[in-house]
C-alpha cells in the first residue's frame, strides 16, 4: 500500500512537473513574440526618423518601410503559430506516451501482485491438504475427498502457469506450432466436464455437438476453451449460470461460452483483449484475474484463423463467440 501511494505521489509530481514546463514553453515563446515585435517596431520608429520629409520620394520610402514592418510581423506570426502547434502536437503526443507507461505500469504491478496471490493460493490448499493427511488418520471417503480437491488445484495451478508460459512464447514468437487433426468436441466437452467437478453447485447449461473436428494445436485449444469459461465463471454469481454451445452453421463451426454476470461496457469490449487488462478500476476491482486469458484467447484465435467476438447476452451478462473453419475428415 505504501509503495502504491509513493508511486500515486511520484505521478502526480511528474504530470506537475510536465504541465509547469509545458507553460514554461508556451511563455517562452509568447514573450519572444512580443520582443520581436517590439524591436520591430522600434526599428521601423529609427528608420522613419532618418528620412528627410524634404526628400521628393519621402512617401514611397515610408511606405516601403512600413510594408516591411508588416511583412515581419507576418513572418513572426507565422513562425510563433508553425513553432506553437509543433510544441502543442508533441505535448499531446508525449503526455498520452506517458499516460500510456504509467497504465501499462500499474497493470504490470497489478499483475505481479495477481498473480502471486493466485500462485499462493492453490499451493496454500494442496500444502494444506497433505499435511492434513499427514497427521490425521481420515476413512478412505475423506481421503478421496482431500486429493480430488488437491489434484483441482493443482490442475490450476498448471493451467496458470501454462497461461503465463504459452503467453510469453506466443508474444516472443517462440512458441512452435503443432496443428493436427483434432476432435474439438471432445476437447470442450473434457474442459466443460472439468469445470463441473470443480463448480458442482453452479447451474450449467452445456450443449455440445458431437463430431466437429478442426486443424488446431492440442495444447493451445484446451487454453482456449479453458479461458473462455474460467471467465464466464470468475465474473458470474455463484447462483448463475453459465452455458457452454458447440454446434455448427453452414460450413463453420460455433463455440458460444454464455454467462449471467454483469456484463461488459461497449467502449470496453474492444479492450478486454489487450494484455493485462481488465475491466473496471485497478484499485478497486475485486475479482480475481491475471488480464492474461483473454489476451491468450484472441492470440489463439488469431493464429488459428478463427474469429473471436463478444456481445451482450440478454437479459444480462456477456456471450464469447468463436467461429472457426471445421476438418473434413
Amino acid at each position: 500500500m505504501a509503495i502504491h501511494l509513493y508511486k500515486n505521489k511520484w505521478a502526480n509530481r511528474a504530470t506537475v512537473i510536465y504541465w509547469l514546463l509545458l507553460i514554461y514553453v508556451v511563455a517562452a515563446l509568447i514573450w519572444w513574440f512580443i520582443a520581436l515585435n517590439l524591436q520591430n517596431r522600434q526599428m521601423t520608429e529609427y528608420k522613419l526618423n532618418l528620412l528627410n520629409r524634404d526628400d521628393g520620394a519621402y512617401l514611397l520610402k515610408e511606405a516601403k518601410i512600413f510594408n516591411e514592418r508588416d511583412r515581419m510581423t507576418r513572418a513572426y506570426i507565422s513562425e510563433g503559430l508553425v513553432f506553437l502547434s509543433v510544441i502543442g502536437v508533441g505535448a499531446i503526443f508525449l503526455y498520452g506516451a506517458i499516460i500510456r507507461q504509467m497504465r501499462i505500469q500499474r497493470q504490470q504491478q497489478n499483475f505481479m501482485m495477481a498473480i502471486t496471490h493466485e500462485l499462493k493460493t492453490p499451493i496454500s490448499i494442496a500444502r494444506l491438504n497433505m499435511e492434513t493427511l499427514q497427521k490425521h488418520a481420515l476413512d478412505d471417503a475423506k481421503k478421496e475427498k482431500i486429493l480430488k480437491s488437491s489434484l483441482q488445484e493443482i490442475n490450476r495451478l498448471n493451467a496458470l502457469t501454462g497461461n503465463i508460459l504459452v503467453s510469453a512464447q506466443l508474444e516472443g514468437g517462440s512458441y512452435r506450432f503443432n496443428k493436427e487433426e483434432l476432435d474439438f468436441s471432445q476437447v470442450v466437452a473434457d474442459c466443460c466436464q472439468d469445470f463441473m467437478n470443480r463448480f458442482p453447485n453452479r447451474p450449467w447449461k452445456n450443449d455440445l455437438e458431437a463430431g466437429l473436428f478442426i486443424s488446431g494445436d492440442p495444447l493451445l485449444m484446451p487454453i482456449l476453451v479453458n479461458n473462455l469459461i474460467e471467465n464466464a465463471v470468475k465474473y458470474s454469481p455463484p447462483e448463475a449460470s453459465v452455458s457452454v454451445v458447440l454446434k455448427t452453421e453452414g460450413q463453420q463451426g460455433v463455440l458460444e461460452v454464455r454467462d449471467e454476470g454483469p456484463g461488459i461496457p461497449k467502449k470496453e469490449q474492444k479492450r478486454i483483449f489487450k494484455k493485462f487488462y481488465r475491466v473496471g478500476n485497478e484499485d478497486t476491482r475485486t475479482a480475481k484475474g491475471t488480464g492474461l486469458g483473454l489476451y491468450l484467447c484472441r492470440k489463439i484465435t488469431q493464429d488459428h484463423n478463427m474469429r473471436l467476438q463478444v456481445s451482450d447476452n440478454q437479459p444480462r451478462g456477456s456471450i464469447f463467440t468463436v467461429r472457426f473453419n471445421l476438418s473434413e475428415i
